[in-house]
Formats: structure tokens, C-alpha cells, sequence
């Protein structure tokens, strides 16, 4: 499996908390943690801006994507407001993850909880050709739900 190197910086103050890491061998995604000071509780409906406790330099021609943790989707709810989101290879502010909680119950977050993941992926520029026809395909025009059901 290939790997990229990936420099990452603690904010002050999370120096407690750990760094994403991998939890299984054959895992795509590393966990992230919850960089909060106290409880934090999302109602049914809200939700909150959660801080990382981390930075980071991402290497030119790759991104950072934050995905949500499926265990936290099926037990109670919680997902990410804008998924996947998308860390830019310039961006070096800390690192931000946008819970919405969907379930019925409160959802408590405590500090150094894992409440995502973070992918490194490449990325391919695209180059946009301008052109005035477009090739025929069999599904041509069909949109949402043009298979049925």
C-alpha cells in the first residue's frame, strides 16, 4: 500500500489529544478527535462546528476529505452537515468538522472523542474545454431516479 507523507501540527492546547491515526490495518480513513474544552451536546436538528486540535500541510496534488464515522450514523444519528468535506493542499487552519446530529436523542460529545474521518486522497485538475454538442449516450437527459426505483 502506498503511502504520502503528511505534516501535521498540534494547536495549543490539544497537545493532550491524539493524532488521526489509522485504527485497523486495511482502514481508508484515520480518526479524528474532538478538541473541545467541555461537554458538548447537539440536540435533535442542530448542529455544531467541532474542532480538530490539528493542522495541516497536505502535499500539491492531494486533499483532505472529512467523512462521517458510520458507527456514529447508525447508533445515533450523527453525520457531517457537508459530506464529504473538502481540505484544501493550501488551507492551514485547524481542522473543523461540522456534526449534525439527526437522531432523536442528545448527542454529548466529550474531549478526544472520534468524531470523524479523515481521508487523504489525490486530486486531478481539470482542464475545461468549452464546446457547443455534446456526445449522445444512451441515458442522454435522464436524472434523478430516470432507472426507477
Amino acid at each position: 500500500m502506498e503511502s504520502v507523507k503528511v505534516k501535521v501540527k498540534r494547536v495549543e492546547g490539544a497537545e493532550d489529544l491524539p493524532l488521526p491515526r489509522y485504527m485497523t490495518p486495511l482502514a481508508s480513513g484515520m480518526d479524528l478527535s474532538a478538541n473541545i474544552q467541555h461537554d458538548l451536546t447537539i440536540e435533535p436538528g442542530k448542529y455544531e462546528v467541532i474542532p480538530t486540535g490539528i493542522q495541516m500541510e497536505i502535499p500539491p496534488g492531494f486533499e483532505a476529505q472529512i467523512r462521517p464515522r458510520s458507527g456514529l450514523a447508525a447508533k445515533y444519528g450523527i453525520t457531517l452537515l457537508n459530506s464529504p468535506g473538502t481540505i484544501d493542499a493550501d488551507y492551514r487552519g485547524e481542522i473543523k468538522v461540522v456534526l449534525i446530529n439527526h437522531g432523536t436523542k442528545n448527542f454529548t460529545i466529550k474531549r478526544g472523542d472520534r468524531i470523524a474521518q479523515l481521508v487523504i486522497a489525490p486530486v486531478f485538475r481539470a482542464e475545461l474545454v468549452e464546446i457547443d454538442v455534446l456526445e449522445d449516450t444512451t441515458r442522454g437527459n435522464g436524472g434523478f431516479g430516470h432507472t426507477g426505483v
